[in-house]
C-alpha cells in the first residue's frame, strides 16, 4: 500500500497535515505532520504535496533498526529505539522524513493510517496498492 497525491487537487488548507499530527503526536500541529504542502505563489499559483512513498531507504539506514514495517505494510519509526542520529533524513527521496528535536524526542514519517486521506476535502490524496495506482 501507498500514499497518493494529486497537487493539482490541493487548496493548501492543512487538514491532512492536522489530521497526521494528531495520529502520530496526539496535538493539533502541522509543523508535527509527515507530509509537507509548498505553495508555489504567485506563479503557478499551485501547490505541491509531498508524501512519503514508503520505499524503505530511510529503515536502509537506520542504525539502531528503529523503522519497522507495520500490519500494513508501511514503515514507521518506533520512538522508543529511535536515537535521533538523523541518518534517515538524508536518504528520503521526497524530503518528509522528520528530525527535529525542538518538535519531538525521535525521527517521524507517514506509518499509512489514512486519517490525511480521511480530512482531505478535495480528495487529493488516496491510498492504493503499489502495482494498481493511477492518477
Amino acid at each position: 500500500m501507498q500514499l497518493y497525491v494529486d497537487s493539482t487537487k490541493c487548496s493548501g488548507c492543512n487538514a491532512c497535515r492536522v489530521a497526521c499530527s494528531l495520529n502520530l503526536f496526539g496535538e493539533s500541529n502541522p509543523k508535527k505532520s509527515a507530509l509537507v504542502i509548498k505553495p508555489h505563489f504567485p506563479v503557478p499559483g499551485v501547490y505541491e504535496v509531498k508524501v512519503c512513498t514508503q520505499c524503505g531507504d530511510c529503515a536502509a539506514v537506520c542504525p539502531e533498526e528503529a523503522i519497522k514495517l507495520n500490519s500494513k505494510g508501511a514503515w514507521y519509526v518506533d520512538f522508543d529505539q529511535c536515537n535521533l542520529c538523523e541518518a534517515c533524513v538524508p536518504e528520503c527521496p521526497e524530503d518528509v522524513m522528520f528530525v527535529r528535536v525542538e518538535l519531538a524526542n525521535a525521527a517521524w514519517k507517514c506509518d499509512l493510517c489514512g486519517d490525511c486521506v480521511d480530512m482531505c476535502g478535495t480528495s487529493a490524496l488516496w491510498i492504493e496498492e503499489k502495482e494498481t495506482a493511477g492518477v
